[in-house]
């Protein structure tokens, strides 16, 4: 039996602000768990799957070509980010909870 895919938003990384690149993924879990190579000491596996990432603009995109392949599936949908207006001014204000670290 094939492994399930998995479809995801693909997360932006710790040096970036912006939420312009958004790809979706399509990706399949290892069916067998990493081993340690007994000459070199690397990890690897050999389930060529595990290895197999296609990105996708947008998420309809990616359940159609599951659902074209006879893909199995399960969607992660990403969670909502909250922004908190600030502003500037605020680091200064009387009264504040927080101590001033500067």
């Amino acid at each position: 039996m094939p492994a399930r895919a998995r479809i995801y938003l693909q997360p932006k990384s710790a040096m970036q602000s912006g939420v312009a690149n958004e790809e979706w993924i399509l990706g399949y879990a290892p069916a067998t768990p990493r081993r340690a190579d007994p000459l070199m000491g690397w990890s690897g596996s050999a389930d060529t799957q595990a290895q197999v990432t296609l990105r996708f603009a947008t998420r309809e995109e990616a359940v159609a070509y599951a659902d074209r392949n006879a893909i199995a599936y399960d969607i992660e949908l990403p969670r909502v980010r909250r922004v908190l207006p600030k502003s500037y001014a605020d680091n200064f204000k009387f009264g504040r909870a927080e101590n001033w670290t500067h």
